[in-house]
């Protein structure tokens, strides 16, 4: 590569790279779009702008002598229709196709890491290149090549085990989190005021207008959580049930009475969001949250945003544009040398803006959480709304675990031990006039009794295995990994021994999720266990091919009633192309005494 084509490839590459910016204005509107509950545009945006991605791996390759393949997950695959004609989406039915395999591929545009890389390669690439043509002309082609390779890193596929972010991709991601949180906030504002106008202008309208507001106010809380770890809970009441008609039919509300169950539905639901301290709590945050964000928002971005421009303005504006500039409080620059005695001035400003990035950004999503988050009353409403369903739950789960005992025992065990008494009265009675066929009954016998003990220890293994008993549950875990066909890895540790129940209860989660990831296909499985604040996590990832849904399929329902039972819950992060990743909480108590476990186990020593 001569030195002069390597010039105009990068004057090529610093002209295309503006184009990008029109593909972060077109995300951005249908981003607002999205959050205006037009639902149809972000999707195809996003796969829009991997066109122009496209083009950028493809110059690289030609021009930078870099190869660059597509990042991208698998596209998901087709919806498939069931016998009865019907298209399901877990607990949904569809008639037609075209609503899954829209949410399908709108969730695999967006979910997928590449696309996140891919809009801060479009922000930050027109910057970059802005500045190539100058480097080529002080480095030649070698500068190119470089520019290849860190395209490469941004827009080419990573490995699964991502190196750890420097400082600068920490500070920068914290500073994306900051603006997104405070256009999020924005944007409640805006339907919060709607929300406002609708509830006293138009009452009857109200109660669907809150409940569209609410799923914006969830993606606030969703986000802030994803961004900054900070979780902040759904805090809203449960809506009223449904209803009930009196024995001449009519539905009662007060002293009205009513044929139809619309209207009672509807003053129902109305006085459900009215009475909401939530709903109020949402408009009081609406206000008060952006203007919170604006404040902490505002020093970074002034710092961060005066030495980005001062340096823009030192060595691209002043060399081709204008040789002399003059801005308050620096002095007049109009040399090489003066523009090199202001740089580290503006790099200290571009640094003391990022460094308290992450800490703002977290301080932002813990105002949230006052403001959109539960207060106590309604976590208590929820957790009692939550026993209830529970409780129905764990009744149909031990009944169910009832009877298969009982069919076990009766169909298992019961029909070996009659056998047995019939072969033990053949032996009586040929052990006198027939020795030889009585010693071989009793060898069956033997044989026998063998067969019932074993199934008798498997039929206790389901019950309560051993292994919980005499080394607790990592131990257990540790050995249900080892027995997968999966590559297993287990970390974490326990200070203590977690309670019986949900020792057991974990277990079998834990061997459902090992065999659900091997019956799908997956490879390779991580489990890790943790304690913290009275509640014990355990996360099992897979590497398969994702797409797991609790609503379709009785294996992750039961993990769900299982867990039900003991006030925890199971969240399922399984997008389209994978990985799964499933994660257990479960509130319970640790016994810190030591133990002493058995060196072996019951079915070891029999």
């Amino acid at each position: 590569m001569t030195y002069l084509r390597a010039l105009c490839r990068a004057l090529a590459l610093a002209a295309f790279s503006l184009l990008s910016w029109i593909d972060v204005l077109v995300e951005l509107v249908a981003f607002g779009l999205l959050c205006g509950g037009l639902v149809f545009f972000l999707g195809p945006a996003v796969v829009w702008t991997r066109g122009r991605s496209a083009v950028a791996r493809t110059l690289a390759a030609r021009w930078c002598d870099v190869e660059i393949e597509a990042p991208y997950r698998p596209e998901p695959p087709e919806p498939v229709r069931e016998r009865d004609g019907w298209y399901r989406d877990g607990n949904q039915l569809y008639k037609r196709a075209f609503w899954i395999r829209w949410q399908h591929r709108l969730t695999w545009a967006l979910e997928d890491p590449a696309a996140g890389r891919e809009f801060g390669w479009q922000l930050v690439n027109p910057l970059v290149t802005l500045l190539l043509p100058v480097a080529v002309l002080l480095g030649g082609p070698r500068v190119l090549r470089g520019y290849g390779r860190w395209t490469r890193w941004w827009i080419g596929p990573r490995p699964p085990a991502e190196p750890r972010r420097n400082w600068l991709h920490r500070h920068l991601e914290s500073l994306g989190q900051q603006v997104g949180l405070f256009a999020a906030s924005v944007v409640h504002f805006v339907f919060s005021m709607v929300q406002l106008i609708v509830i006293v202008g138009a009452p009857p309208l109200a109660a669907r207008v809150v409940l569209w507001n609410r799923t914006i106010t969830d993606t606030l809380r969703r986000e802030a959580g994803n961004w900054t770890g900070v979780r902040i809970a759904r805090p809203y009441l449960p809506p009223p049930a449904l209803p009930v008609p009196r024995a001449d039919g009519l539905y009662q509300v007060g002293r009205q009475l009513y044929e139809d169950p619309f209207w009672p539905v509807q003053q129902a639901r109305m006085r459900w969001i009215l009475r909401d301290r939530a709903t109020w709590r949402d408009l009081a945050g609406g206000v008060l949250c952006p203007l919170v964000s604006f404040v902490l928002i505002l020093p970074t971005v002034a710092l961060v945003g005066r030495g980005v421009i001062g340096l823009g303005a030192l060595w691209i504006w002043r060399p081709f544009v204008s040789p002399r500039i003059d801005w308050f409080p620096f002095p007049a620059v109009s040399t090489h040398l003066g523009a090199l005695a202001q740089t580290p001035v503006l790099l200290a400003m571009v640094v003391a803006g990022l460094l308290p990035t992450t800490w703002l950004a977290r301080q932002q999503a813990l105002f949230l959480r006052v403001w959109l988050g539960p207060t106590e009353s309604t976590r208590l409403a929820q957790r009692v709304e939550r026993l209830k369903q529970t409780r129905s739950d764990v009744t149909v789960t031990q009944a169910a675990e009832l009877r298969r005992i009982e069919r076990d025992l009766h169909d298992g065990i019961q029909s070996r031990l009659v056998a047995m008494g019939m072969k033990l009265g053949a032996v009586e009675a040929l052990v006198d006039t027939d020795p030889a066929a009585a010693k071989r009954l009793a060898a069956e016998l033997r044989a026998a009794s063998s067969e019932a003990l074993t199934e008798l220890r498997v039929l206790i293994r389901g019950i309560h295995p051993p292994v919980l008993s005499e080394r607790g549950l990592l131990d257990a875990v540790r050995a249900l990994a080892m027995d997968s066909p999966l590559k297993s890895e287990v970390t974490g540790s326990l200070p203590g021994r977690v309670e019986e129940p949900v020792e057991a209860c974990v277990y079998f989660a834990v061997s459902e999720l090992l065999g659900n990831a091997a019956k799908h296909g997956a490879k390779r499985v991580s489990i890790d266990v943790a304690f913290a604040d009275d509640v014990l996590t355990v996360v099992v990832t897979d590497d398969g091919p994702g797409g797991a849904n609790p609503a379709g399929g009785s294996g992750l329902r039961g993990i769900e009633r299982r867990l039900g039972g003991f006030d925890g819950r199971l969240t399922l992060t399984s997008p389209i192309g994978g990985p799964t990743k499933a994660t257990l909480e479960i509130p319970c108590q640790l016994d810190l005494a030591p133990s002493s476990p058995k060196t072996s186990t019951s079915s070891e020593t029999a």
